[in-house]
């Protein structure tokens, strides 16, 4: 058997439970695997063999200490705007639609995905499902493959979270479960009520009264925590924190922004801002272009924002400046469009801080997991050392004058103080972060103490937090059902 887990809205903490209840089962001698049949994100995660899924379902694999793979997320919605997303199918681009277009693939989608489910289930023998947004959204019952369509094709046990956070938890709870198809509600088998603040045994009488009100009971109360996890999507953005660490790193927050999880390792040691177009950068010790869905429709409004002028002029102070993948794009002189990009084909004048020209002329997508090493080249990327992460991107960057940053892989300038690279999660190697804040506190005349790479294993944490507040033995016995 298996178990789903399902939500009353959206960000509620359904990836992170699923990923808890990964380890904790793991660790219980429980083999599982995760499972979400459609994930709509822009932060992704490519796997050994080159294919592109959710971040989310990364993660969940680390939890239950398995490599990720495509099966785990055979469904990747990927927004470029105007109601158009990327579909990326089994980890490859599919074909860019409307999302009324897209409906009319529901029966041969979900097909898609209940094989990719089987195919966990006959590897691992148990299978963690996680559903998508809220589990009651009436008005998309036939044709929702992340929630109700897939409940009646697997009838397995639910498990339905709910975020205290936002108020109106009887609502939120009662609400849905009332709300499921008639098929479905009684697959509905426990409720875990997350991020309390506070003791929770305060919350005892609400416990009973979610009980009484709807039959099912509650499986625990999660407290809310703070750990290094890896977020799943832009909603994660305004939840995080303001540092007050005396280095300061301003990340442009684009209209598209992808993959911020590149930058989480940062966080816990300067303060970085997601800076909103059209905010100046003074004040700011670097500054990083990120990736995006849509490299030229933001790099179009990096310059009617006039962002693109608070970059330059940060340059011309000295401050470095990192581009990423799309950022990495935008830092050259041209990018020249043959329609695969955005929605009008065309050249465009790149920020021009990198001498280095890019191609959009198929809708191929380079995906891969790399290593590489930097050149001796400036002050901070002389000091990584060999560093991992993957590529994923459309385009081709052609060199001009400047050099590589990587073996195989980004420019430098003359002084290193401005590099890009297709690299996403370089600084998540603590080589790599460690080079860079290093340079940024020893500029400042700050000390600096670098980052270890033996922190304690995050989803171990996790799991001991839900050992702790989640009756994990009623869990268990719903998995071997």
């Amino acid at each position: 058997m298996s178990l789903f887990v399902v939500g009353t809205s959206s960000h509620v903490g359904k990836s992170v439970t699923v990923a808890a209840l990964c380890r904790c089962l793991v660790r219980r001698g429980i083999p599982v695997a995760p499972f979400k049949s459609q994930n709509m994100s822009l932060n992704s995660y490519v796997t050994r063999e080159g294919g592109e899924i959710g971040m989310a379902q990364a993660m969940q694999a680390f939890g239950a200490k398995i490599p990720p793979h495509t099966d785990m997320n055979p469904i990747l919605l990927k927004p470029k705007g105007d109601c158009v997303s990327q579909v990326v199918l089994h980890g490859r681009p599919y074909k860019d639609v409307r999302i009324t277009e897209y409906y009319l693939e529901t029966p041969a989608l979900l097909s898609e995905a209940l094989g990719s489910y089987h195919r966990l289930k006959e590897q691992y023998g148990q299978v963690v499902v996680e559903g998508a947004g809220g589990a009651a959204e009436l008005n998309l019952y036939d044709r929702d493959i992340a929630n109700t369509l897939l409940a009646e094709q697997l009838k397995i046990p639910l498990i339905l979270v709910a975020d205290i956070e936002r108020g109106g938890v009887f609502a939120q709870v009662y609400g849905t479960i009332q709300l499921l198809p008639p098929a479905i509600r009684p697959l509905v088998r426990g409720i875990i009520i997350n991020k309390f603040r506070g003791d929770p045994t305060i919350f005892d009488p609400g416990v009973k009264k979610i009980e009484e009100l709807c039959g099912v009971p509650v499986l625990g109360v999660v407290p809310y925590f703070d750990l290094p996890l890896p977020s799943e999507d832009s909603l994660s953005i305004g939840d995080k924190k303001n540092h007050t660490a005396s280095v300061r790193i301003a990340v442009i927050r684009l209209t598209r922004i992808s993959n911020f999880t590149d930058f989480e390792l940062l966080e816990q040691h300067a303060s970085v801002d997601y800076v909103s177009l059209g905010s100046p950068l003074d004040g700011y010790d670097c500054v990083i272009i990120p990736g995006t869905k849509n490299t030229i429709d933001d790099l179009q409004a990096l310059r009617t924002s006039g962002t693109d002028r608070e970059i330059l002029r940060a340059r011309e102070r000295g401050i470095p400046v990192i581009g990423i993948c799309g950022g990495y794009q935008m830092l050259g002189k041209r990018l020249v469009d043959d329609g695969f990009e955005s929605s009008a084909a065309g050249t465009y004048e790149g920020l021009g801080l990198l001498d280095c020209t890019t191609l959009f002329r198929s809708y191929d997508k380079k995906t891969m997991q790399v290593t590489r090493t930097p050149r001796p080249a400036g002050p901070i990327l002389s000091a990584m050392g060999p560093v991992t992460g993957y590529e994923i991107h459309m385009g081709v960057t052609e060199p001009g004058a400047d050099p590589e940053a990587f073996d195989g892989d980004g420019r430098v300038s003359s002084d290193g103080l401005v590099f890009g690279t297709y690299m996403h999660g370089l600084f998540q190697n603590c080589t790599a972060a460690n080079a860079l804040l290093s340079f940024l506190y020893g500029r400042k005349g700050l000390p600096y103490t670098p980052i270890s790479s033996s922190s304690a294993d995050p989803y171990d944490a996790l799991a001991d937090l839900f050992e702790k507040h989640v009756d994990m033995d009623t869990v268990e016995s719903l998995v071997l059902e």
